[in-house]
């Protein structure tokens, strides 16, 4: 307990610091880079404005007045790559929910980012967890079209480095059959012909003309995704509803697919990698909650992973609160099979590549300074982060949770009063 008090009260001068002290050296007993230099022993990692200048053994040149952190690990900055965070606050609350919009009648084109609350009290759980940054994806509500995800920093600050559109969301399977009409064929009839509108898109639309599914405005938002530009996020979970995406990719080769869920994706592994389609799952989905997720098992990341699948690993569970526990489930999937290397690039490297983050998820000279020192095995349960930099800085390491149990830990009397007191 001293050791931990000790080592948040040097994170704390080192974020006072932040303002001025912009040269940082984090110090792992193992530091684990994301990149062919593997783990090094003894590690040092060197950040100035942002960048990370160098990461090597201890006798690493450690530049003079430069803060130093020490840890048991040091990792990139993990990457959630499906996540609520930070456009919900209380599910039921509808003011705090702009996740879904259920009586628009937009569809496609609406951007998640313009309700993205950087205060929201999740941000800061997160990046308590490690996760830097994460993938927000919106939620369908009047047809198989989410609208546009974006990617954020978990800093909390209102200048927030985000970047909208870099997605579009569909929902296919069971979900999807549901939003289109009740069944999976009137579900791809709307995605063929909304995707034949935007291709389309503006001839179809010019003097007052009509697609036959999408407004001009979201024929205008899908069309980078429909010609090629733009990453297509699609939640199918069955190994049927698995084949007909890849049937999609197959006949649209120029299409940049990704896809989440995949629950019985170990039984078409082989076909995902040879196409190249990375996927996006939970590692502890292993019940047949639907009738797309019959053969569903916790060695699915496994088996992907060892097909030569790129797998990314989050909390489908709670994506909003709690996907901090992407690295819980990570190491689940070590239990069941998966090497650990591999689970932690699914948390890393992979989310990276899947959202084209050059630079993001490993530690490397001229990568972005997104770093976290744990105070162990990230990927056990027990490890807590010691300190969190995002883009070079050091991050707060306070959250909601923090304050309150720091208010609350200790019953002896205080000179603020408790919020509720029995009469």
């Amino acid at each position: 307990m001293i050791r931990k008090l000790m080592a948040s009260a040097a994170i704390a001068a080192v974020a006072v610091l932040g303002a001025s002290a912009q040269t940082y050296v984090v110090e792992g007993k193992k530091v684990w880079t994301g990149t062919d230099a593997g783990t090094i022993e003894n590690g040092v990692v060197v950040i100035r404005n942002g960048t990370i200048m160098s990461v090597g053994p201890s006798t690493t040149t450690k530049p003079e007045g430069a803060e130093v952190i020490s840890a048991e690990w040091v990792t990139p900055g993990l990457i959630s790559a499906y996540s609520r965070t930070g456009i919900i606050e209380v599910d039921a609350e509808d003011s705090t929910n702009d996740a879904i919009a259920a009586l628009s009648g937009f569809s496609a084109s609406l951007d998640a980012s313009d309700g993205f609350n950087p205060d929201d009290t999740a941000v800061d759980v997160s990046r308590l967890g490690g996760v830097t940054r994460v993938a927000v994806v919106p939620q369908p509500s009047t047809n198989l079209f989410a609208g546009q995800g974006f990617i954020a920093d978990t800093s909390g600050a209102q200048d927030t480095d985000l970047t909208p559109k870099a997605f579009t969301f569909i929902t296919l399977g069971e979900g999807g059959a549901g939003l289109a009409g009740g069944s999976r064929p009137a579900a791809w009839a709307q995605l063929r012909a909304a995707f034949d509108d935007a291709r389309a898109y503006p001839t179809r639309y010019i003097a007052g003309g009509e697609g036959d599914v999408l407004s001009r405005r979201d024929a205008e938002a899908l069309a980078p995704a429909a010609r090629g530009r733009q990453l297509i996020l699609i939640d199918a979970r069955s190994a049927t509803d698995l084949n007909a995406v890849m049937d999609l990719a197959e006949s649209n080769r120029n299409l940049k697919f990704a896809i989440i869920g995949a629950d019985e994706g170990w039984r078409v592994a082989d076909r995902l990698a040879e196409l190249d389609i990375p996927v996006i799952v939970d590692g502890f989905a292993n019940l047949p909650a639907s009738f797309s997720q019959l053969a569903a098992t916790q060695e699915n990341a496994a088996r992907l992973d060892d097909a030569g699948v790129q797998v990314a690993i989050v909390n489908l569970d709670d994506s909003t609160h709690l996907a901090r526990l992407m690295t819980q489930i990570a190491g689940n999937a070590v239990a069941n099979g998966m090497d650990w290397d591999d689970a932690m690039k699914a948390l890393t490297v992979t989310p990276a590549s899947i959202y084209g983050l050059s630079g993001y998820g490993i530690l490397a000279p001229g990568a972005h300074a997104d770093v976290v020192a744990w105070d162990g095995d990230p990927l056990e349960v027990t490890t807590n982060t010691d300190a969190v930099f995002i883009d070079g800085e050091p991050q707060e390491m306070t959250s909601r949770q923090t304050e309150l149990r720091d208010r609350y830990l200790s019953l002896d009397k205080t000179d603020r009063p408790y919020a509720y007191v029995k009469p």
